[in-house]
């Protein structure tokens, strides 16, 4: 399916079972259990030998109509709803990593993510591998018989790098390791993660997908593309499951005892959102382009990182994978910090706000907030600078946004 056919396909999946009432809308089921005609019928439903619904920490119908959808656009096994993307994350390495593991990844990795690594998994005994991901003999020089997974997000946030997809998954197909990919910054409308070899996808449905920030949410997309027999945690079910495997542990095991499941008035909200994502994407991306060159004019802004421009130096490799206008998401370099908080205190339309992909633009400062507790040093490793501005680009004109910024740079209009 292209972006060409992404709503006629998406108005049209249909409900699991009929409404009563008709409705267009599928309904918000805000029951946590659900009764049986019979102790039989119960007993098949908690052994898994129906798809009826039991409790709804594990599943729910207006949660599950919603993984539908989503499983049916991106043409995956199966898709897990969670209440975040960290969570999503979480799930996903609690499922694969063990004792003894390895993970081979970037130190350019947002924030949290970065210490879910550093921090929460050490206390498990598994071994983050921080590499330069564009470089691929480091990646096949640190990817060995305990490596569970090779990880990235497939353009940084904040840093805008960009790996070559095709050649990682090359590595990590040679080495028998599943890729897992965090792909928030691109919509799935556009970026169709299978065919450059992810394994498993993980999105902030928060971002894109909840259509105005509505609520926080996150997406675990099997493609049941890697052979699961190769990993030590899930080799086991491998035998009986094979390349289902990991959605079998993840679904039977370790979404329902982490308790992380998506509620479903969220679930409700998001498939909504879903049904203008690819419309709304289109118009951010585009506007965020404009904007990116327009900011290249002004003097007071030392370098413009957007990897839609054709003097980045992740423009080819981006282009191939994401088009033109790769997103909605941009950096901006000023004089100092001091010069980015001025900035950022004079604005007027732009908000001051974390998140990414809301309708309205925002704007951070990401080395003193999401950053604001890692000491210097590990920032600088990280390539995270005092001067940097992360701009999420709304709904809005080019004109309003760019009018925005000027003045908030003290530039005359």
């Amino acid at each position: 399916m292209d972006h060409l056919d992404y709503e006629d396909c998406l108005l049209n999946i249909p409900y699991p079972r009929p409404d009563a009432y008709n409705s267009l809308a599928m309904p918000v089921y805000n029951a946590a259990a659900y009764e049986f005609n019979s102790a039989a019928d119960m007993e098949a439903a908690f052994c898994g030998k129906t798809a009826d619904h039991t409790y709804s920490r594990i599943t729910n119908p207006t949660v599950q109509f919603f993984e539908e959808r989503v499983k049916h656009i991106t043409g995956a096994y199966n898709a897990t709803a969670l209440n975040s993307g960290m969570a999503a994350i979480s799930n996903v390495f609690m499922t694969v990593a063990y004792s003894g593991a390895n993970i081979v990844t970037s130190r350019h990795l947002f924030g949290n993510t970065y210490s879910f690594f550093a921090n929460t998994l050490k206390a498990f005994d598994v071994e983050i591998r921080f590499c330069d991901l564009t470089n691929p003999e480091e990646i096949r020089k640190n990817t060995d018989e305990n490596t569970c997974a090779i990880f990235l997000e497939i353009i940084t946030n904040p840093q805008m790098e960009v790996v070559d997809l095709t050649a990682i998954s090359a590595i990590a197909k040679e080495k028998n390791v599943p890729l897992i990919a965090d792909t928030t910054i691109i919509s799935f409308s556009v970026f169709k993660a299978r065919n450059f070899g992810v394994d498993i996808e993980v999105v902030s449905s928060t971002k894109y997908i909840s259509g105005g920030a509505t609520s926080v949410g996150g997406l675990i997309i099997d493609y049941a593309t890697f052979d699961w027999s190769k990993n030590k945690r899930l080799s086991e079910p491998a035998k009986e499951h094979g390349n289902y495997a990991f959605n079998f542990k993840l679904r039977k095991e370790i979404h329902r005892n982490f308790g992380a499941y998506m509620d479903p008035r969220t679930a409700h909200l998001q498939t909504i959102g879903l049904e203008t994502l690819h419309l709304r994407y289109e118009k951010q991306s585009r506007t965020c382009l404009e904007l990116a060159n327009r900011l290249k004019t002004l003097k007071d802004v030392e370098y413009v990182n957007y990897t839609g421009l054709s003097d980045n130096p992740f423009y080819e490799v981006s282009c191939r994978q994401f088009g033109e206008a790769p997103g909605a998401m941009l950096t901006f370099d000023l004089a100092s910090k001091d010069g980015c908080f001025r900035f950022m205190d004079n604005l007027k339309a732009i908000r001051r706000a974390t998140n990414l992909f809301d309708n309205k633009s925002l704007a951070i400062h990401p080395a003193s907030t999401i950053y604001g507790n890692f000491s210097q040093p590990q920032r600088d490793a990280m390539n995270v600078s005092d001067k940097t501005i992360r701009l999420s680009v709304g709904l809005e004109s080019t004109d309003f946004l760019f009018d925005d910024i000027r003045q908030a740079l003290g530039v005359s209009l």
